[in-house]
Order: C-alpha cells, then sequence, then structure tokens
C-alpha cells in the first residue's frame, strides 16, 4: 500500500495538544549522516549500536530517504533506549526485510532492569518490499526503557528500520479522515476489488473508539449496472484487502450506499476499503469509481476529505495464485495477430514463485474479442523429464511472442535450464554451448493463429557465443521490421558475467537467426521499436538503477543502425523514464488521435525509483524523445511483480497484460483517448 500518506497521519498526531498527543519522542534519523555509527542522539531517544552491526542509510527511507539498516551477519544488534523522564506504554517501528533469502531472524526484546524479555519474533511475519511493515509493541512497566532489535542474516543483505516511536497511554482521539487518490484495476474473476480507501488516522491508546457507519456515494454512472455488490473491509494499520475484516456488504447497488457494523479502531492509521464484485457479464471496456460522503465513529459523524475521485478501469484477473493448482503466474507476453487474435504467454511456476531452476512451464491464452473473454490456458512450451532429470530440473520460461506480419507465424521464444536443482539460474548457468552446461534459446511457433504449437526449436547454436554464462530472451515481445525482419530483444551474460541487452534477428522468416553486439553493460530485460529514421531503439533494465536515486535513474536507451553491430546511446538514456529496476514494455503503432492518424510510442512500468508500485502508461509524440507528463495515465497504485506488456487492439485501443496488484496477471483495455488525457 502507497505510505507517503502516513505522514500527514504523524504530522496530524504530533499537531494536537499535549492532553491528547500520546508521541513522547519520534525520530526517523533524517538529520543524521549516511555510514556506519556507534551512537546516535536525538531529543528523547539514544540508540546504540556495536561497531559494524548498523549503518544510516540515506537512499531508501520509509517516509524520507533516511532510516538505519541494521547490516546482514550473525545476531547485528541495535539498542533504543527512551531518554525521557515520560514512562511510555507502546513502542513502535517501520521494518523492512532486506533480503528474500536464509537465514533470516528478527527479534525485538525489552530490558527490565535485570533481563531481557521478548517483545516480538518476526522471523515470517517481516517481508520485503517499501517498508511494508508497521509494528506497534505494547511495553512492560520499567523505570529503565530500553529496547534491543536482533538481526540475523545473509551477508550483504540485513533488516531496515526507519521511524522509532514511544507512546504514552493517552485516550484515543480522531485525528483526520481522508480518502486519499488511488487507482486500483476493478476485475473479473476477483471477489475484492478495492475502489476507495479511506484513512482514519487517530491518536492515543486506551478508550479506543469504534467504527459504526461509512456512507459512499457510487456517483450513478451507467457503469454501476457491471456491479454486483459493494462491501467494506476493515484492514487496520498495514492496509492490504487480501488480510483485512469484511464489515459490511451491500446487494442493491443505489447511488447512496450506507454500511452499518461494529469495528474497532487502532491508534494511527485505520485502512478502510470499498470493494466492488463485478457481474460475470460485465464489459471491461468501462469504468467504475466511487466517492467517500461519511464515517460514523462512536455516535459521531465525520465528512471524508476527498483527494480526488479515481476512475478504477475494469479488467480481467487473467490468472491468480492457485488457478489450476499451479502456485504463480508471472513474465507476460503479449500479442496482435494479423486476424485481430490476441496471444498473451507467460510462465506457469508450479510450486512457487521463485525464478528458474524450477518446475515452470510456458501457458498461452488466446481471444478472439479484443480481450473480453479468454480460451482456457494452454501449455506451449514444457521441456519435461529431459536427459534424465525431471520436470523441475528442465524449466523453461521468461516468454517473448513475435508476430511475423508478412506470414502470420507467431514465434514465441523462453530460457531453457537444464540441472542445477534449488540454484537461481541467473548464476547457475555457465559457459559451453550444451544444455548441461550452459541454458539454451528455444522457439515454439504456430501457422494457425495459435491454435496448435511446434515441438521446441533450440537455436543456441545459431547465436550464442560459447564464451558467454547465459543467453536468454527480452521477455515481453519483439516486432516485425518494414522490410520483414523478425527482432526479438534478448540479453547475454559475458565471459565477465556481466550482463548486456541486445537483439536477435531473422531475415528469412525464423530459418536462420543472428545477434548484435550489447548495447550496454549491466543492462537486462529490454523491448524494442523501429524509429521513423529506421533506427531500432533499444529500452533497456538498467541495473544501476537499484541504487541510483538521482536524476540518472532511468531506464537505459540506445538506437542501431546496423542490426545491433554498434549502438549509440539515446539522449533520452538514464533520465527521462524513471524504474525501480524492472521490466517494461515499449510498442509503437498508428492510432486515429482526433480524427488523424498519428504514429505513437507507449511505455509501461512501475512509475518510481523506489519500489515495484504505481503501474502507469506513458505516450510520446515525437519517437521517444520526450514523454509530457499530460499523456500518463496511472492504472494500478498498489504494488506487484511490476512486469508488463501491451499491444495494439485496434485504431483507438491498446491492451496490456502485467503483473498488478490485484492479480497475478491482469488484463485491461484502454483507449487512446484516455491515456492522452492522462490522470
Amino acid at each position: 500500500m502507497y505510505k507517503p500518506l502516513l505522514v500527514l497521519a504523524i504530522f496530524i498526531a504530533s499537531c494536537t495538544t499535549k492532553t491528547t498527543n500520546p508521541v513522547i519522542s519520534t525520530t526517523g534519523f533524517d538529520i543524521n549522516t549516511e555510514g556506519s555509527f556507534t551512537e546516535i542522539i536525538d531529543e528523547g531517544i539514544s540508540i546504540i549500536a556495536p561497531a559494524e552491526h548498523a549503518e544510516i542509510y540515506t537512499k531508501k527511507g520509509n517516509k524520507t530517504p533516511h532510516c538505519i539498516h541494521i547490516m546482514g551477519g550473525e545476531s547485528k544488534q541495535v539498542e533504543i533506549v527512551n531518554t525521557t523522564e515520560q514512562q511510555a506504554k507502546y513502542f513502535s517501528f517501520a521494518a523492512e526485510r532486506w533480503t528474500s533469502r536464509s537465514p533470516f531472524k528478527f527479534k525485538v526484546e525489552a530490558y527490565d532492569g535485570q533481563a531481557w524479555s521478548m517483545l516480538y519474533k518476526g522471523d515470517k511475519e517481516l517481508k520485503t518490499g517499501h517498508f511494508p511493515n508497521e509494528v506497534l509493541l505494547p511495553l512492560p512497566d520499567s523505570k529503565e526503557q530500553r529496547i534491543r532489535i536482533s538481526v540475523t542474516s545473509p551477508l550483504q543483505s540485513g533488516a531496515l528500520i526507519d521511524d522509532i516511536t514511544f507512546f504514552s497511554d493517552n485516550p484515543m482521539v480522531i485525528d483526520s479522515v481522508i480518502a486519499p487518490y488511488h487507482v486500483y484495476p476493478v476485475l473479473k474473476r476477483n471477489q475484492q476489488n478495492p475502489v476507495l480507501n479511506i484513512k482514519v488516522h487517530t491518536s492515543g491508546f486506551s478508550e479506543p473508539q469504534n467504527l459504526e457507519e461509512v456512507t459512499i456515494n457510487t456517483l450513478n454512472t451507467a457503469q454501476t449496472k457491471a456491479i454486483k455488490n459493494v462491501q467494506v473491509y476493515y484492514a487496520g494499520k498495514h492496509g492490504r484487502i487480501a488480510q483485512s475484516t469484511l464489515f459490511a456488504t451491500q446487494y442493491k447497488v443505489e447511488q447512496e450506499l450506507t454500511f452499518t457494523g461494529n469495528q474497532p479502531l487502532t491508534h494511527g492509521v485505520n485502512n478502510i476499503f470499498v470493494s466492488y464484485t463485478l457481474n460475470e457479464d460485465a464489459s471491461i471496456d468501462q469504468n467504475v469509481a466511487a466517492q467517500a460522503i461519511s464515517v460514523k465513529i462512536n455516535g459521531k459523524t465525520y465528512a471524508v476529505s476527498n483527494e480526488k475521485i479515481a476512475k478504477n478501469h475494469l479488467g480481467i484477473a487473467l490468472r491468480k495464485h492457485n488457478d489450476q493448482n499451479v502456485d504463480t503466474y508471472r513474465i507476460p507476453g503479449l500479442a496482435t495477430t494479423n486476424k485481430g487474435t490476441l496471444i498473451g504467454v507467460y510462465d506457469i511456476r508450479h510450486n512457487n514463485g521463485a525464478d528458474l531452476q524450477e518446475d515452470i512451464d510456458v501457458g498461452m491464452h488466446r481471444s478472439t474479442d479484443g480481450g473480453q473473454t479468454w480460451e482456457p490456458m494452454k501449455v506451449i512450451m514444457d521441456m519435461k523429464e529431459w536427459g534424465g532429470l525431471p520436470n523441475d530440473q528442465n524449466g523453461i520460461g521468461d516468454p517473448s511472442v513475435l508476430v511475423d506480419r508478412a506470414t502470420n507465424t507467431i514465434w514465441v521464444a523462453a530460457v531453457w535450464a537444464h540441472g542445477h536443482p534449488g540454484q537461481r539460474n541467473w548464476w547457475a548457468s555457465k559457459q559451453g554451448m550444451k544444455p548441461t552446461e550452459t541454458s539454451q534459446f528455444v522457439l515454439v511457433k504456430s501457422d494457425d493463429d495459435g491454435k496448435t504449437w511446434s515441438a521446441p526449436i533450440n537455436i543456441t547454436n545459431q547465436i550464442k557465443d560459447k564464451k558467454w554464462h547465459l543467453l536468454l530472451q527480452g521477455p515481453g515481445k519483439g516486432i516485425t521490421l518494414k522490410d520483414g525482419t523478425l527482432v526479438f530483444p534478448a540479453q547475454f551474460k559475458d565471459e565477465n558475467q556481466m550482463p548486456h541487452s541486445t537483439i536477435i534477428w531473422s531475415n528469412d522468416h525464423g530459418k536462420n537467426w543472428h545477434i548484435g553486439t550489447g548495447a550496454k553493460p549491466n543492462t537486462t530485460e529490454a523491448q524494442i521499436i523501429e524509429l521513423n529514421d529506421g533506427g531500432l531503439m533499444l529500452n533497456m533494465r538498467d541495473n544501476r538503477n537499484g541504487k541510483d536515486k538521482t536524476d540518472t535513474n532511468g531506464r537505459a536507451v540506445a538506437v542501431t543502425y546496423n542490426l545491433g553491430k554498434t549502438w549509440k546511446t539515446h539522449p533520452t538514456s538514464n533520465g527521462a523514464l524513471k524504474e525501480p529496476t524492472c521490466m517494461a514494455s515499449l510498442i509503437k503503432e498508428n492510432f486515429v488521435v482526433n480524427g488523424e492518424q498519428k504514429s505513437l510510442v507507449l511505455f509501461s512500468n512501475p512509475n518510481s525509483k523506489y519500489g515495484r508500485h504505481h503501474m502507469t502508461i506513458k505516450v510520446s509524440l515525437d519517437d521517444g524523445n520526450t514523454w509530457p507528463e499530460k499523456h500518463q495515465l496511472l492504472i494500478d497504485s498498489g504494488g506487484g511483480r511490476g512486469y508488463s506488456c501491451m499491444t495494439k487492439i485496434d485504431d483507438s485501443h491498446i491492451g496490456i497484460l502485467y503483473e498488478g496488484s490485484q492479480a497475478d496477471l491482469i488484463f485491461q483495455v484502454f483507449s487512446i483517448e484516455e491515456i492522452m488525457s492522462g490522470n
């Protein structure tokens, strides 16, 4: 959930009178300089750490860029002391697990003057992401109030801690009731679809207050007939509707709806969600909205301040966690055939969400009505039990799809990993050419508009250098050039394990394939378009952006005029299109804009330097040279895995398949007019 609005909650609480403000002392480390420390003294708080156990990190805080990084290793610690004369009853902090690897142990203890006692164990509770955890703990009565946070984690990892606060036990008061601006996809196949988030900010702990009513307006649009029922959920501090409590449901959808219930509130932020369930026959080329009117708490009615009314576009949860007993679906590719059929491809990750090596196949969905309905999933790439090894040692994934415009042959490229169980293929694939040595570049094709598919076609020997450790495709999609050349984006790791984005191409409709040189070191997942002057623009994920949050954060962009033999850096490189280090989509097509045919370049990715959230579509009217803010459409405020792929549906619409906040793979349709108009 989007965190910056928590700044408002703390600001309001700090501005209340002494009789209602429970904050005794708090720190966000904004006055501290970067680097390791052994002691930090702030007003009312002292933080002590052994040498090389902790540092001030200035690139990723909760609400500002500063936080504490408890370093990786065995039992790294920080000790936090309440140095005021006032006795604290509660202690809170924001936390982020800074690794998904094991081992990971996280505990919080309190000192009672004689011994340490356990307050919180977060080994499994703490999550990775942009500070997804806010921990609030009651404190034991003790004159000496000392807290110890201990972390055990792999080297070069650890945990991030921010916004440390000690609280008194004052009676609860209501500070504000707001509805911040969020845009969420509203999906068929989902029972829960958040369309509105109400935040009730409170101060104090004793005498907790109860939420009794929520009143909203559905805005009485024609689209309300798509809504089956409306629910209100209470999600507490964490703000995740999937882990929320149902407050009330209304089955008759009218312009104004009031929901009644009884929900105790907690100190700080209280998240309330309004959710729509769609009818099965709802058309996805429309949107719905909701406006918060008021809430009633302890018999008193509070008007809700709406930041802005969001248009929440309808869509389809094309693939969800546990669909057909599959744990996770990832890595979307999307293309439109010459007959107008949509072909969506993706990873089928059977056992868990991990990358190769694992039991992974490539799946396909097909739609012949512009994405309104989709045929059942078909497995089109499965290496099975090859070479005497089982499925989970013959995974294939990260697909990229391409349509040959001259023949309507559909090509899908994927990487096949053989052997090295329990290891990530990115590091386990070695130099050489054989499947037992290195990952393989594999194609399948369809000559009947995606109804049937060929056996795997291995082209590794045509395009891989035996010195390289790894070669794979985009992922996403490839293109057909004006002269008929087929081009897939690709990436390789050279003899020094340095990754490079590049392209592979065929000028004989897929009989033979060739490869370009690296466009830029330390780049990986890329997408390609053909420019007006005949050049090819490669838009690349740049690994430098993992640490670079300055003005030079952004997608790397390079251009070639000789099919990848040489590359020239584009003026927009590392600056025009910010990213959190993630795959993105780039397409170029002709559309009708204000009655005229125009060539547009469209780009989609999580529009953030810091995390995979705020999925946004952007439009360039000048061949990718500028990306005006007024031509940018936010389609999903929430967090997700962040990969996306777009395709042209007709002269006025595009489709997008992406990893979003409400499903593993979401499909939505947007008009060019609406994207051009922005939010």
